[in-house]
Order: structure tokens, then sequence, then C-alpha cells
């Protein structure tokens, strides 16, 4: 997995994103100096599949509150959600799903999907009537049969790309 350095990153911040020693990512990079970086600097993060094997891309509208799931670039479902509400916008940009946990308690509903930036996921929801609203704090919801459907779909490393 290639991580293209944002404006503003840190090489801390992008461990903590993707949940990965700073150790590993500075062994998977020999020679990259951890307090310069610059923008658009590729960083490979270790452990993640290279996401051009993976068929599957989410891609996230935030003002139209949809989550479409593409598969070959065929659209293959689309899924009303949730997303942050005023002063806890969703985040944009590209992101990989880091991991998945099922069950995850709270207002998570039945299944917690990570996203490769701290404190943000695709999760399901215990109020189903949030759904379609801007209500969160900057989480995707889903209606819990739908995280559940595509937490079997899609595997860890797939791209999700969230915009307006």
């Amino acid at each position: 997995m290639i991580h293209t350095v944002k404006a503003g990153e840190t090489l801390a911040q992008i461990a903590r994103n993707y949940r990965t020693p700073l150790t590993s990512i500075l062994a998977a990079n020999p020679g990259l100096d951890p307090n310069v970086l610059y923008l658009g600097q590729q960083i490979v993060i270790p452990g993640f599949p290279n996401p051009n094997t993976i068929p599957y891309r989410i891609d996230i509208s935030t003002e139209n509150r949809w989550l479409r799931l593409y598969k070959d670039n065929i659209l293959q479902k689309q899924y009303p959600i949730a997303v942050g509400r005023m002063l806890h916008d969703t985040p944009t940009g590209d992101f990989i799903i880091i991991n998945k946990a099922p069950n995850p308690g709270g207002p998570f509903g039945t299944m917690w999907m990570s996203l490769s930036k701290e404190h943000y996921g695709i999760h399901g929801t215990n109020d189903p009537s949030s759904i379609g609203h801007a209500v969160s704090r900057g989480c995707i919801r889903m209606h819990n049969k739908d995280v559940e459907e595509l937490a079997s779909i899609v595997p860890i490393g797939t791209e999700v790309i969230i915009h307006p």
C-alpha cells in the first residue's frame, strides 16, 4: 500500500491513521527521514494489499448522503447513509478500510470498519432513524443490515473516496 503525503501530515499521524507502528513504516521505507516529509511524497505502508489488486471501490457523497459500491468500476449497489453534523464534518479524501470489527457495541451498531483516518469509520447504528441526516461525529452511519452486507463483500484495503 502506498500513501501519498498530504499537506500538514506527519509520519507519526500517518502511522496512527493506518494503525501501523512507526518502526514498521520506517523499516519499509529505507532512507526516509521521519522529520522531513513533503507534499506528494510516496510512503510504503506495510501490511496492506495493493489497492490496484482489489476490484472494489467505495464512493461516498456527503451531500447526497449515499454510499456506492463499485466492482471493476461497475456500480453494484447504492446505500443510504448518515454523515457528520455541524462542527463534526465527515472528512473528505481518499482512504482505505484498514480493519473490521463485528459487534463493536454502543452506538456503532453491528459492524465497524475503520478508515485510514484515525477515529473515523463506516459503521452501523442503534438509531436507524438517523440515516439520511447529518447527525454523526464525522463517521459514515449505515443501516445494520447494509453495513453487514458491505463488510461481507469488501476486503481490507478497499479504497474509500469521500467527497461532498
